[in-house]
């Protein structure tokens, strides 16, 4: 089996809330870096009442769990317009060489 060919630069991005003031919050999205990846197809997409969804299988080099580069479900990838929401993260191999990160595109919005 072939290693992946992580040849895209993705920005991580992790959302923070603001508080307005008036018992509310907004949530804005703060960049923590770049990565390389190699971004696939995992299934078909779904139709949804307002967008397609197409899901994708992102592997990035390993990051220690607990390290605050490390992907989580929380987060998401901005590739130029493109945004991939993470769904799950998980190691790509016994060694923590690979990180494999289930994602979504929202298509349509």
């Amino acid at each position: 089996m072939s290693a992946p060919e992580m040849n895209r630069r993705l920005l991580l991005e992790a959302p923070e809330r603001l508080e307005d003031g008036a018992g509310g919050f907004s949530e804005i999205w703060v960049p923590l870096g770049h990565v390389w990846a190699a971004v696939e197809p995992r299934g078909a997409g779904r139709e949804g009442e307002q967008a397609a969804r197409m899901q994708l299988k992102i592997t990035m080099r390993g990051v220690p769990q607990g390290a605050g580069a490390r992907p989580d479900a929380a987060m998401r990838f901005v590739d130029g317009a493109r945004i991939y929401r993470i769904e799950a993260v998980h190691e790509g191999d016994t060694r923590g060489r690979t990180l494999v990160c289930h994602a979504i595109e929202e298509v349509g919005q």
